[in-house]
């Protein structure tokens, strides 16, 4: 007591426990098991399953006993409701802030980073896909208006790849085989469309994207150039001529002066837009319930109709649970033995003023179920969680050499890079750019977070890689989780505990202590 050794543990974290009585300290156990806890973060169903060899919750049953009515100096819970209120205004130690859904929200993120260009000089749009909240009026009409030039662009470069190296006459344009960066999608050309033939609709989609162009460098400001959008041209029928091409196999015409046009606008188009190169052909986009976790209700579609639909139950202000994002799917990603990955980093902040942020060099990458595909938007082959993937089969068309765990450390990533000579892009690259991604995104809600003196928060970054190798920040997570779903995140999530407690407790004795793989990126 003398030595302010007292912890509380809110959940079933064995390694936290272990660790903290290997120090000697004591455990004060709950006053009550409060409200439920699993609707908050991570997969705590299996996180109650999860064991240690001498876990035992009564071990210290006499200590704890003794210590029942006094005031823990360390807090570890899932969420910061689940801490006693008159706790907070103490000087104790606690694992969570207040009020950070500002960056750990889909919808708080998407938010906050609107704020970066005034608060750094960045561009949100280098890190993160373009994203809008359905329930606001004027975010729900960007959209549209995104979605249209999207399919514009979209369009000229389907315009390109089916030109195949050959300029098309009026015979039917051939399928062409997967190349380098393709988006393992295929298309046959007999179709619900007949096959037909628009000879005016790339003329079109040249037209839209020439404007935007103008708009971009504010060429339009003298002649006062209408948005595209806003044109005469029929946006319904050209979408839907669009899915025709895109998605049926319809054709289109390409003269040579066209194709010339196509690619030098698509070149300066690339200069203005940093998402151009991940956009791809098809204009995937992906819905998100703002306030939820572990892939539920997400839904990747092709259509403005379906995202719509869904915008119009979003609307009403009482509705919370049920806003909306759309983001802009990534299309160009890079993928391993043709899967879909992303990767969990783990960062933590232990100060807001100044703010000071780690960042975790050992992190994992999940896996898909199934092999990546455009054409087909199901759950198994485009979201990568834990929570969704268990439930998934693995299809017997996946590549065998994908972990059957649908688990990799980074380090096993790194040595697949190097396999292919590109073993500097993991140092170069990745990690640069997640660790600026994650410090823009904080610096972007600072001001709204509740940070308190003393207390830290661990969270959990969800990265997609590019083709280009550029990482793209897709969600951050509070209290992710630390269940172990494979042999890699057995160790990973233990030694990302152990090296927490050596950061925020051993260092403030001893300064020179190991923190393990954390590394300070940012301090104000």
């Amino acid at each position: 007591v003398q030595e302010k050794k007292i912890f509380m543990v809110q959940g079933p974290y064995p390694t936290i426990r272990s660790l903290l009585r290997a120090r000697g300290w004591v455990e004060r156990k709950p006053r009550s098991a409060g409200r439920p806890l699993e609707q908050h973060c991570g997969n705590q169903k299996k996180q109650r399953l999860e064991t240690e060899p001498g876990d035992d919750s009564d071990e210290q049953g006499e200590p704890s006993y003794l210590v029942r009515n006094r005031a823990p100096n360390f807090i570890w819970t899932h969420h910061l409701g689940a801490v006693e209120s008159q706790l907070l205004q103490q000087d104790y130690v606690v694992n969570h802030y207040a009020r950070v859904g500002a960056f750990t929200t889909k919808e708080g993120l998407c938010l906050s980073l609107q704020n970066l260009p005034w608060i750094e000089q960045a561009d949100h749009n280098t890190f993160f896909p373009r994203c809008y909240r359905l329930g606001n009026t004027d975010e729900r009409e960007a959209f549209i208006e995104d979605f249209c030039l999207t399919a514009a662009r979209s369009l000229l470069q389907l315009a390109l790849e089916k030109a195949g190296g050959k300029l098309l006459g009026t015979e039917q344009p051939q399928n062409s085989n997967k190349g380098p960066g393709e988006s393992h999608v295929s298309h046959s050309m007999t179709s619900t469309a007949g096959s037909l033939l628009y000879p005016w609709l790339v003329e079109e989609a040249l037209e839209v994207c020439e404007q935007h162009l103008g708009i971009l460098g504010h060429q339009d400001i003298d002649r006062g150039t209408p948005f595209p959008c806003r044109t005469c041209i029929d946006w319904d029928r050209f979408l839907q001529n669009y899915y025709c091409v895109a998605h049926e196999g319809a054709g289109l015409v390409l003269s040579r002066a066209q194709r010339q046009q196509c690619q030098d606008l698509l070149q300066r188009l690339a200069e203005q837009l940093p998402q151009l190169g991940m956009e791809g052909k098809f204009n995937v986009w992906i819905l998100k319930p703002g306030a939820e976790s572990q892939g539920r209700g997400i839904i990747c579609t092709t259509r403005l109709e379906e995202v719509l639909q869904l915008a119009r139950g979003c609307t009403a202000p009482s509705v919370w649970e049920g806003k909306w994002v759309v983001q802009k799917y990534v299309e160009r990603l890079l993928t391993i033995f043709g899967t879909k990955f992303d990767i969990r980093q783990w960062f933590m902040v232990t100060d807001g003023n100044p703010l000071t942020v780690w960042f975790y060099r050992d992190c994992y990458l999940r896996f898909c179920s199934q092999p990546f595909s455009l054409r087909h938007l199901e759950h198994a082959r485009h979201l990568c969680n834990v929570s969704v993937q268990k439930w998934c089969k693995m299809s017997p068309d996946q590549d065998p050499r994908v972990p059957p765990d649908r688990v990799w450390s980074s380090k096993q990533f790194q040595a697949h890079l190097a396999r292919l000579g590109r073993a500097d892009a993991w140092h170069q690259v990745m990690v640069p750019g997640m660790k600026a991604a994650i410090v823009n995104a904080l610096r972007s809600a600072q001001d709204q977070v509740g940070f308190r003196k003393g207390s830290f928060e661990l969270y959990g970054a969800d990265f997609l890689i590019g083709e280009d190798c550029q990482p793209w920040l897709l969600e951050i997570n509070s209290c992710p989780t630390m269940s172990p779903s494979s042999t890699v995140t057995r160790q990973l999530c233990a030694n990302v505990q152990r090296d927490t407690l050596r950061l925020v407790l051993d260092r403030k004795d001893n300064p020179t202590c190991s923190i393990g793989a954390f590394e300070l990126i940012y301090k104000e």
